[in-house]
């Protein structure tokens, strides 16, 4: 779900500057210590001044409680490799194995931190593979090839593009080292946290039929009081300034090929009663969060006394006529296109329970393509809704409901999310003003150490279909 959902994350600092290698053993043992201890504020203090401004104190704290709540503790590490002035650790967790990038400056501060899973090293000759897509135009076959070469045997890429009106698709396979061209735009992939979309897309048209409003709290939906008194509106929910975590902390991730199955409403209700960490008077900050997309979804069900893939069916699929959409992987048969791991190999599909709304639904580039159509109608004031920006997180990017607002080369607004599951990546971009806009499902899995490559691919055609 981020990528924006599952990936484990990501900061690097640029001007990074050597140091000897018992330094880095030493900062990578306290690292270790202050992790474990839950020291998060002594992580802080280890962090370079540049390092502190790209991460601060409580984006830290987030980051690092999110990371020990997938992961769990270090419980031993390896130096595998120095590259220029960054040492590689190979990183037992209790619940994964992870690579711990770390770079020092000249006063042994962490200048760069990266947490990612392990990436395993592959021969030059292994990599190397032919461009089969000459059907396809020239400009969008090289686009296309050098952001799937790289992955492994039997990966899937669905694309549809539109522009002029028109829908057109571009599907490949690798097989036989060979990337080839496949019509796949009506074979079904899990979308992961692009699910969002459609969550907050049921909220605005609840919101446009009266049935809710936007700065209502949710907690009158519910029969108990939130513990600290928490007040949660559907917008904060919707556009993640909720200030709650990325995942609640009483969820079992040991079984991480399917992690969110046996999270169900008893959890979720004893975590808002007994758990939840979130200050009443916090300052209001944009916190990528499933669970508040999870929450959103489940209160929107409750609230209509209906259950939320019911909610999905009426006012989603059925309206915009996606009929090869789906809550469930179960009885798919041949449209559903295995996910694959980051080596390539078969793995499970995610099934979810009371969190579905942040990244359970499966789908089609076909179906996401009306989907992706019908927000150049006018008409369609829901949709509407869900791009008017209620937040803005810095000068590149602003929240709409769901969708994160950036703007493209050319100054206009482009709205994009992007997903992520154990088997399965994908990105959507839409430019309303000139009614252009690529979707992408894909088996690529979001552990995939090339996975950023299928949000490259979606920006450069957006890119490319807008010249």
């Amino acid at each position: 779900m981020k990528k924006l959902l599952f990936l484990l994350v990501l900061i690097l600092s640029s001007n990074i500057l050597s140091a000897q290698s018992d330094n880095y053993s030493t900062a990578i043992n306290n690292f270790q210590n202050q992790y474990n201890s839950d020291q998060y504020d002594s992580v802080f203090k280890s962090f370079s001044a540049e390092m502190q401004k790209t991460l601060p104190v409580e984006s830290t704290k987030q980051f690092l409680t999110g990371l020990k709540t997938q992961a769990g503790k270090i419980t031993s590490k390896e130096l595998t490799t120095k590259e220029g002035t960054t040492a590689i650790y190979k990183t037992d967790f209790e619940r994964a194995q992870l690579e711990i990038h770390l770079s020092l400056d000249a006063g042994n501060k962490i200048s760069g931190l990266l947490i990612q899973p392990v990436t395993e090293k592959k021969n030059v000759s292994e990599s190397q593979a032919a461009n089969g897509l000459n059907v396809y135009p020239k400009e969008i076959s090289e686009i296309i090839f050098s952001k799937t070469k790289d992955f492994p045997e039997n990966t899937q890429v669905s694309i549809a593009v539109i522009k002029d009106g028109k829908t057109s698709y571009y599907g490949i396979l690798k097989s036989d080292k060979t990337v080839k061209p496949s019509e796949n735009q009506n074979k079904v992939f899990e979308i992961g946290s692009l699910t969002k979309v459609f969550t907050s897309t049921v909220l605005a048209s609840l919101v446009t039929d009266k049935k809710l409003k936007l700065s209502q709290e949710i907690n009158g939906f519910y029969p108990f009081p939130f513990k600290n008194n928490a007040l949660f509106t559907f917008e904060s929910l919707a556009n993640h300034t909720s200030g709650l975590p990325r995942l609640p902390e009483n969820i079992n991730l040991s079984d991480i090929s399917n992690p969110y199955k046996n999270y169900g409403s008893d959890q979720l209700y004893d975590y808002l009663k007994n758990v939840l960490n979130v200050k009443p008077d916090a300052e209001k900050k944009y916190a990528y969060s499933n669970l508040g997309a999870g929450l959103l979804g489940h209160t929107m069900a409750v609230s209509q006394k209906t259950t939320f893939t019911q909610l999905l069916q009426k006012r989603i699929f059925e309206r915009f006529n996606m009929n090869n959409s789906y809550t469930s992987s179960k009885d798919l048969g041949s449209k559903l296109v295995d996910g694959l791991n980051a080596d390539g190999q078969r793995v499970s599909n995610w099934d979810f329970d009371v969190l579905f709304g942040g990244g359970g639904i499966l789908s089609t580039t076909e179906d996401l393509s009306k989907f992706a159509a019908a927000q150049f109608n006018s008409e369609n004031n829901d949709l509407s809704l869900t791009r008017t920006p209620t937040f803005t997180v810095s000068e590149k990017m602003k929240m709409g409901l769901g969708w994160h607002i950036l703007k493209s080369q050319n100054g206009k607004d482009l709205f994009w999310h992007n997903g992520g599951t154990g088997g399965y990546s994908s990105s959507m971009a839409i430019e309303s003003d000139s009614k252009t806009a690529v979707v992408i499902l894909s088996n690529v899995s979001a552990f995939n150490p090339k996975m950023g490559n299928i949000d490259q691919l979606c920006f450069e055609l957006m890119k490319e279909i807008g010249k």
